[in-house]
């Protein structure tokens, strides 16, 4: 590739976030010539990088985050990353959703994004602790007016974390009452060890009992969670029915993944 119009900086920036993190370091020239772009060019991803806290750049190159299990990013910090996978993802989950049930989104941006997907689904009940996913609801009905089959959406009450999801004691008993057809779960880590984890122990709390109300529970994260452990697990990966994710998950994690869950759909791809 020359100086190439061909990779979106989203594209791009992708490509040098997981070089990073599979080689724990990588230098500009090896970028440039791996990218084909120049070097400015891959000073201002880097930089972009940087920024979102994501990479943290020395001379000459860059190094990932060593980020510590309690650490939360914020929705606008994590909204900017793998935006075509959470796309992906999102038009995928939806596929699964049945006109007519009750389904319930955690919060998460790529929740966020399978929210938007759902608009058309006609005669949802939307259980959600997201204020975001809600605000996806309410903004339609706000701008199309009163219509018939739009979604009734209920949402739990609780203290908003840095994600913006509602958490602790109020949303507990909230959802306990509660009982959904499909759960569509956002997570901040997904391993075989761990299972599914998050940096925060009253989210981790709330997840439970999101997917003990779920007759069917579906993760929907693209492959950076992969082998991220947050401070708190909240669910084994036999609890899961099903993982929806993105091409950018290695061979060797869909096997050891398919070995756990029943289902594992890779966005854009034929099922296996």
């Amino acid at each position: 590739m020359s100086e190439n119009q061909n990779l979106l900086a989203e594209q791009r920036r992708s490509l040098i976030l997981d070089e990073v993190r599979r080689r724990g370091g990588v230098r500009v020239n090896e970028l440039t010539r791996k990218l084909g772009v120049s070097d400015m060019t891959v000073r201002r991803d880097l930089d972009a990088l940087a920024r979102q806290g994501v990479l943290e750049k020395v001379h000459g190159g860059a190094v990932p985050v060593v980020e510590a299990s309690t650490h939360e990013p914020g929705f606008e910090a994590k909204s900017g990353l793998e935006l075509t996978a959470k796309e992906d993802i999102a038009r995928s989950a939806a596929e699964l959703v049945t006109p007519g049930t009750a389904i319930a989104l955690s919060g998460g941006t790529t929740t966020y994004a399978l929210a938007h997907h759902l608009l058309d689904v006609p005669d949802l009940t939307v259980v959600t602790n997201s204020v975001r996913v809600a605000d996806v609801f309410h903004a339609a009905q706000r701008t199309s007016g009163p219509r018939q089959g739009a979604a009734t959406v209920v949402l739990t009450g609780g203290v908003r974390t840095p994600s913006d999801s509602l958490v602790g004691p109020v949303a507990d008993q909230a959802i306990a009452a509660l009982h959904f057809d499909v759960l569509f779960l956002g997570v901040h880590g997904i391993s075989v060890e761990a299972g599914l984890s998050t940096p925060n122990l009253a989210e981790a709390e709330t997840n439970r009992r999101l997917v003990q109300s779920a007759r069917r529970v579906v993760v929907v994260a693209d492959h950076t969670k992969w082998g991220v452990v947050g401070l708190s697990s909240f669910s084994a990966l036999e609890q899961v029915d099903t993982l929806v994710t993105d091409s950018g998950l290695p061979a060797d994690a869909r096997e050891e993944i398919s070995e756990h869950l029943r289902q594992l759909v890779v966005a854009g791809e034929p099922e296996a």
